[in-house]
């Protein structure tokens, strides 16, 4: 999506540790133009795909997956990090390793909401080593459901996330696959 990578070319900073920072627009501050411009790309690349829900992670892929479900007309689903007190019932569960956090965590959907009629699009803002994104499939599965795809805004093409979700035979649309990074430049994989 080359208005996304302009904007990462324009704004993206990289980080010790190989961190893009995008926070001036994607995932701290939010440019919801652009928010709804990826939206519809995600539903033009899904759109005959069958989805009856869309699910994320907190915090950063909700504005994301609230833009895809509005183009849907489904519900936006996400899963918790932590569970609250208005958590009732059962709920799937999964570990999580967070990325840039470098902490893991018990991510969570109640069992009300994701059930085996399910058609589930998965999206998030970054895909580097694939953590979330198995705990969310590991979340459809115990559901039942069945899995459309994952949608990604970033992929970080040099690590092993995505190249490990395509290998499991799961659709992952990436509208911008960073090839290689550091803090001169940022490259992009030409799809």
């Amino acid at each position: 999506m080359k208005l996304l990578e302009e904007r990462i070319k324009a704004e993206g900073r990289v980080k010790p540790g190989n961190i893009l920072k995008v926070d001036s627009f994607l995932n701290h501050q939010i440019d919801v133009a652009l928010y709804e411009e990826i939206g519809k790309e995600v539903f033009r690349l899904f759109r005959d795909a069958g989805v009856t829900k869309v699910l994320t992670i907190e915090a950063s892929g909700i504005g994301l997956a609230c833009a895809a479900a509005r183009e849907f007309k489904v519900p936006a689903l996400f899963a918790k990090k932590n569970r609250t007190k208005n958590i009732d019932g059962e709920v799937f569960a999964a570990a999580v390793e967070s990325y840039t956090q470098g902490v893991t965590y018990t991510i969570i959907v109640s069992k009300k909401f994701l059930t085996p009629e399910d058609r589930v699009l998965i999206i998030d803002d970054f895909l580097a080593r694939g953590q979330a994104m198995f705990g969310l499939v590991d979340i459809v599965r115990q559901a039942g459901a069945s899995l459309a795809g994952c949608a990604i805004a970033i992929e970080k093409g040099f690590e092993e996330g995505g190249t490990k979700l395509r290998g499991m035979g799961i659709r992952v649309e990436s509208l911008a696959i960073v090839e290689s990074m550091d803090e001169h430049q940022i490259v992009f994989r030409t799809q």
